[in-house]
């Protein structure tokens, strides 16, 4: 499902529970200087990622200053965030002079321990061509570091390199539990573009064999995905960002599952095998 850009007014794009993608938590928060916001996501774990400004953080008495380092938008910079555990009463300060900031979520119980994801602490792989419109890179915020320190989700940053081409292909799904050839993790992205006016399609084929759904993206475009294979791909001419959260119903681990019909194209795209494990 698309939700076109709005203003949220600080309140969840994606709440607890919610009926499309009940596996994940999202908001976006705007503040000015000096300004706080404090919450609390009974049942999920957290992670506070500064789109643009910078932050400083307190879970439960736990302090962690200046988190994010971005000034003008995504591309001005490395992320950084907080991962604040199930449940956890979090509050956070603006001591830039304006904050973006993004608190993903995914369904969990345990309660785990707070921690700080510096710039050095970022998960980063690189893999597509130009050649085969699919070159991309990806900043894993809660990644495969951070395995075991967390309970199911996986945020990350994914970029695309250079002007045009395609993300998430070959298509693919994971909305089924069928281990070891799939898992079931609910999926949720922001998107942004450079230049600002810039465009792009999300598609999603819910069923093999029918034609699907195509999404028309612009910046701040948010997408929902419960079912189906779901490439996408920007215009000609712009650069595409999309902050991405996965929780998964049964484990953190993501399995893939390819269109069978394309899956052939995994073995012509450089580094691909390596982003999948990358998730894992």
């Amino acid at each position: 499902m698309h939700i076109p850009p709005f203003e949220n007014e600080n309140r969840p794009i994606i709440d607890a529970d919610d009926t499309r993608v009940p596996l994940n938590y999202f908001n976006i928060i705007k503040l000015s200087h000096g300004q706080s916001f404090a919450y609390s996501v009974p049942g999920y774990e957290t992670a506070i990622v500064p789109a643009t400004g910078t932050l400083t953080i307190n879970v439960e008495g736990e302090k962690f200053d200046a988190i994010g380092n971005r000034g003008s938008d995504v591309w001005d910079g490395e992320p950084e965030g907080v991962y604040v555990p199930s449940g956890a009463k979090a509050e956070f300060n603006c001591v830039s002079d304006q904050a973006e900031v993004f608190i993903a979520g995914a369904r969990f119980e345990e309660t785990l321990d707070p921690f700080a994801v510096r710039a050095d602490d970022l998960d980063l792989v690189q893999y597509g061509s130009d050649d085969t419109k699919t070159h991309r890179k990806i900043k894993h915020i809660l990644g495969q570091k951070q395995h075991g320190k967390v309970g199911r989700p996986l945020v990350s940053e994914l970029y695309t390199v250079g002007q045009g081409g395609w993300s998430g292909f070959p298509p693919h799904k994971h909305d089924t539990d069928r281990l070891p050839d799939e898992t079931r993790h609910d999926e949720t992205y922001n998107f942004r573009f450079r230049p600002r006016n810039g465009f792009g399609m999300q598609l999603v084929q819910r069923e093999d064999g029918k034609v699907g759904d195509a999404y028309h993206i612009v910046d701040g475009s948010t997408i929902t995905l419960e079912k189906g294979y779901h490439p996408c791909v920007v215009a000609p001419g712009y650069e595409m960002y999309y902050f991405t959260i996965l929780g998964g119903l049964s484990q953190r681990s993501l399995v893939q599952f390819f269109q069978p019909e394309h899956a052939w194209q995994v073995e012509t795209i450089p580094g691909i095998k390596d982003m999948v494990a990358k998730f894992k």
